[in-house]
């Protein structure tokens, strides 16, 4: 069993549902701007999930292809156990045996050894989008584009991500966050005590 393996072993089955307050809005919410930011997703389009946990994303992203893959046996035993599609990997080892449309990786950027050289293996079997979220608070944006450039992608659009994680709010405080990501500066200036960026970054064509 790997290190990694071994740290979510008994913690894999409802991953998803504990990680979130309210694991629903919060994962349709990642699962939107998935498909919407930067060039647009269609139906039909393969999305590979890097570092996927228990494959909770699956569910809300019917209408494509999904594979997913992780580094701990128990987690990728929960996805399956989902229904969803998942091999056992290292994301900064595997490759998919063919293209995909997109490639996301949350709450694991920090797992690469080296995050340009990932950035650089990504961009070779990603064909639309790279689709990623960012603490600004931990990584330098600045670096991390500087990153992204390097392996090819010129091209980053960002949008906060105002869904809480760890507490549940009614609809209408649901719906007024998510507005409050187009706010500009006064979302830009929230960034600086709380919340993260989603990030797609793309080649252009």
């Amino acid at each position: 069993m790997t290190d990694t393996s071994a740290k979510y072993e008994g913690a894999a089955e409802g991953w998803s549902e504990e990680q979130y307050a309210d694991s629903e809005a919060y994962l349709r919410h990642r699962a939107e701007l998935i498909v919407a930011l930067g060039p647009r997703l269609e139906p039909g389009d393969r999305i590979l999930d890097l570092a996927c946990g228990d494959g909770g994303l699956a569910d809300f992203l019917r209408p494509f292809e999904y594979v997913g893959v992780d580094a701990s046996e128990a987690m990728v035993r929960a996805a399956r156990a989902r229904g969803a599609r998942v091999e056992l990997a290292d994301l900064n080892d595997y490759e998919p045996p063919e293209p995909v449309a997109a490639t996301t990786c949350f709450r694991a950027i920090y797992y690469a050894r080296d995050r340009r050289e990932l950035f650089g293996r990504i961009a070779g079997y990603t064909e639309k989008k790279l689709v990623f979220d960012l603490n600004p608070r931990q990584y330098a944006l600045a670096e991390v584009r500087e990153d992204l450039q390097a392996a090819g992608f010129d091209r980053l659009a960002l949008r906060p991500f105002f869904v809480p994680q760890t507490h549940a709010v009614p609809a209408p405080v649901g719906a007024l966050l998510r507005g409050a990501e187009r706010a500009g500066p006064l979302a830009r200036l929230a960034l600086r005590v709380r919340f993260t960026y989603l990030c797609a970054a793309a080649r252009r064509r």
